[in-house]
């Protein structure tokens, strides 16, 4: 496919052609400083406040999403192939407000005013899923959305009313969107600084074997902040976003199969029909507007030790797949984490692929996050389990962790002290996880805490399934408990 050297989206009504961009620009240096468009605030600039929410209308495969985002972490590149929405684009004709911006004002939703736009575009975009929004849905959509002034009644009140009124602009831009894509591979810069965003496998494996020290990303919800807060160099851009097999979700009767580049946000259902406790664990992994544009593959790929995803994958068995042009390998994702801030992947190397086996009759799951925050918050203690029971004993168990150690980390010793026990009795088994983590101790929790969360989260997962089991046993016809 050909490539060019310019971004091309769509931003008020008119197509944007920008050549002339630094790798790192993010798309609110875009709106404040090229186009004077400061509606758009800057409040955090790490993706937490939701002030920079801006509206994205992007194709993935055949499905349009218009999603809220973070601006001040999302680089300009990644709008290629786009249509972007501030909160100066919504205005009506004549002086008619959007319905949301009139809920607003109906409701006295907005009193400072500087989180206010962010709010707008983050119930906006909730408008778009085209049928009326509960309390809960409003509470979720706008956790990314911090105010301290209004109080969250008349916000709420209002992205009621709002949500009431099914809109559908992003089916207006369809064929505007494909002209673009249609229009090769982008490839802005030089051979030492360069924002690329190949659109097929082929492509993308060969730019990273001639650029293995180019940075990988997606949603930028963790390299935005390499940028915005550690100031680090990035010359060499690699955005993962368009790369059509990397957004590939597919099911089979035994497993499910995630492109490494799929979004937290589009996971989630599939998360979900495994198991109930991942789709909420799900919800829960940062904001809306992270989840739209973070992706499980990141979450795996960075290495860190209080990722949220890598512990209950681990404890389903789930694993990855790596390629280059060399070639693909598959591996236990367990074995992908070696040390901290060490990961099995050869700099040629892109994590496409992450395949998890879904739960036979005789296998039980849970999962547990704790952290200081209910909602958005980064995990003190995450913990996947998942046991196998045969005859009302555990024949199997993965234990995975988040927080205890350097990586995420299976509890082998505890694993083998429940093997040939019934659920009661692995209850009084749970202080063995002290033979498998010396926890680390930090301004999120110390290392006690960690450990006596660990073995109560433990504890919790087995007197759960115990119950679970004898009211199934309760339940049973009898034909088949004396069969």
């Amino acid at each position: 496919m050909t490539s060019r050297s310019a971004i091309r989206f769509w931003f008020r009504g008119e197509l944007q052609v920008i050549e002339d961009f630094q790798p790192t620009e993010t798309v609110l240096d875009f709106l404040r400083l090229r186009q004077s468009a400061c509606g758009t605030k800057e409040g955090c600039a790490e993706g937490d406040c939701g002030a920079c929410t801006v509206a994205v209308v992007r194709p993935v495969g055949e499905e349009l999403r218009i999603e809220a985002v973070n601006a001040c972490i999302q680089f300009l590149g990644t709008l290629d192939g786009s249509v972007l929405f501030t909160v100066e684009d919504l205005k009506m004709e004549g002086d008619e407000l959007h319905p949301v911006q009139a809920a607003m004002v109906k409701h006295h939703g907005s009193q400072c005013g500087f989180c206010t736009p962010g709010i707008v575009m983050s119930l906006f975009a909730q408008t778009h899923q085209n049928r009326p929004a509960d309390r809960a849905e409003l509470e979720d959509c706008l956790a990314g959305n911090l105010c301290r002034c209004t109080g969250y009644k008349p916000i709420l009140d209002a992205g009621i009313d709002a949500t009431a009124v099914a809109t559908d602009t992003a089916e207006i831009y369809r064929e505007t969107i494909s002209e673009i894509h249609d229009e090769g591979e982008l490839l802005a810069g030089d051979e030492g600084r360069f924002f690329a965003a190949p659109t097929c496998k082929s492509s993308l494996l060969k730019l990273v074997a001639e650029h293995p020290d180019a940075t990988l990303f997606s949603g930028a919800t963790d390299v935005g902040l390499w940028h915005t807060k550690l100031f680090r160099k990035l010359p060499k851009l690699i955005y993962l976003g368009r790369v059509k097999e990397l957004l590939a979700i597919d099911e089979s009767a035994h497993e499910l199969r995630l492109g490494g580049a799929v979004s937290y946000e589009r996971a989630r259902g599939a998360f979900g029909a495994l198991d109930s406790d991942i789709e909420e664990l799900i919800r829960r992994l940062g904001s809306t507007q992270v989840r739209n544009a973070g992706t499980i593959g990141g979450n795996i790929a960075n290495g860190s030790p209080i990722g949220d995803t890598p512990p209950i994958l681990i404890a389903l068995g789930a694993s990855i797949t790596l390629e280059s042009i060399r070639g693909a390998r598959t591996l236990p994702l367990e074995d992908f984490f070696i040390e901290y801030g060490k990961q099995d992947r050869a700099a040629d190397e892109v994590l496409t692929e992450i395949i998890v086996p879904k739960l036979s009759h005789s296998q039980r799951f849970r999962c547990f996050k704790l952290a200081k925050r209910y909602d958005q918050d980064i995990s003190s203690v995450m913990t996947g389990f998942c046991f196998t029971i045969e005859e009302g004993k555990i024949v199997e168990s993965k234990l995975a962790f988040g927080g205890m150690a350097g990586t995420p980390k299976r509890a082998t010793n505890t694993e083998a002290a429940l093997r040939g026990k019934t659920l009661e009795e692995a209850c009084s088994l749970v202080e063995n996880l002290s033979s498998d983590f010396v926890p680390m101790d930090d301004h999120r929790a110390s290392a006690d805490y960690r450990m006596i969360s660990a073995q109560n989260l433990l504890k919790k997962a087995l007197i759960e399934l115990s119950e679970e089991e004898k009211v199934a046993t309760r339940l049973k016809p009898r034909e088949a408990i004396h069969a």
